[in-house]
């Protein structure tokens, strides 16, 4: 498929753009067209290979846990905000990581900023510590043991 590197893709895109516009206007469905051709084609060089999964129900829990912890550290978040300010103590820790695979890193990073109240703000020049911004810290140990056992654990089961 030389004209459609990327079919479901371009399907997507040609539904979202009617769906966003609200319309099925023919200029609009030949725009549709147009654009569901000539992005994923000017964007196919930058494709990079697929992740291989490996355990494909670890995603479902990892998705519930992260979901779960999203709640609870709005929860967190809403009372150190409405109490005391002396009673916040924002620290950056630097975390170890031990996965491996840069999907799996990517990952960590976007759950960590995805829960309130944290923030994965760089990863190091060797790529072996994420650095977290976290809004209240009283052990940085804790943080890092509970990021590492919650998340990295099975993104590692997941990608490695």
């Amino acid at each position: 498929m030389k004209y459609l590197p990327q079919p479901l893709i371009s399907v997507t895109l040609f539904i979202v753009w009617l769906a966003l516009n609200s319309t099925i206007h023919p200029a609009h469905i030949l725009l549709a067209a147009l654009l569901a051709i000539a992005i994923p084609l000017w964007t196919s060089r930058l494709s990079v290979c697929a992740p291989k999964i490996k355990q494909p129900l670890t995603i479902i829990v990892l998705g519930i846990i992260v979901l779960i912890d999203i709640v609870k550290s709005n929860i967190t978040v809403a009372r150190l905000i409405l109490g005391r300010e002396d009673n916040i103590h924002p620290a950056f820790v630097w975390v170890p990581l031990d996965v491996t695979d840069a999907y799996a890193k990517v990952a960590l990073a976007g759950i960590i900023t995805m829960t309130p109240g944290t923030l994965s703000a760089n990863f190091s020049d060797d790529d072996k510590y994420l650095l977290v911004h976290a809004f209240h810290v009283t052990e940085p140990k804790a943080l890092i043991a509970e990021i590492k056992s919650r998340y990295e654990l099975p993104l590692m089961e997941i990608f490695q």
